[in-house]
């Protein structure tokens, strides 16, 4: 059986209402925890989003900056044929939106996602003219010699 009873939820409470997280939301200087990386041609970015739905992600891209927004619900939403009664509600549910400003390095009209095992997942490729290239220089007199640009 579940305690339903924790004489640290009045606490927790006033702490979120302090921080200006909703009651029961999402709370924290980071609900939305990201990784960022270059791998070869692309820019990963990776977002940490647990028990949300595909369906409610919305990724946006306005002039360079990539907006996400993502939405848990709790379990009597989504179970609505059943009646639920909550014993403990201690997993964030709610909205949470976060913007990463893109380079004009970056293809934003080719980016490509997936959620798998609750990890959202950006790939953003590298455009042509920022990829590194070889250049040939010419030396006066006797040979050429290559310089990594």
């Amino acid at each position: 059986m579940l305690m339903r009873t924790d004489p640290f939820r009045e606490l927790d409470r006033l702490t979120r209402q302090v921080r200006g997280a909703s009651p029961g939301g999402w709370s924290g200087p980071t609900p939305m925890p990201m990784d960022a990386y270059r791998s070869g041609d692309e820019f990963v970015v990776a977002f940490d989003l647990p028990g949300v739905d595909p369906e409610a992600i919305e990724l946006d891209v306005e002039r360079n900056v990539l907006t996400v927004k993502a939405e848990r619900r709790p379990v009597a939403d989504q179970q609505v044929e059943m009646q639920v009664e909550m014993q403990v509600a201690e997993r964030p549910v709610g909205a949470v939106s976060r913007q990463l400003f893109l380079g004009d390095t970056l293809d934003v009209d080719n980016i490509s996602a997936t959620l798998d095992a609750g990890v959202l997942t950006l790939r953003i490729p590298v455009v042509e003219e920022a990829k590194p290239r070889k250049i040939a220089v010419d030396a006066a007199g006797s040979r050429q010699k290559e310089i990594n640009a």
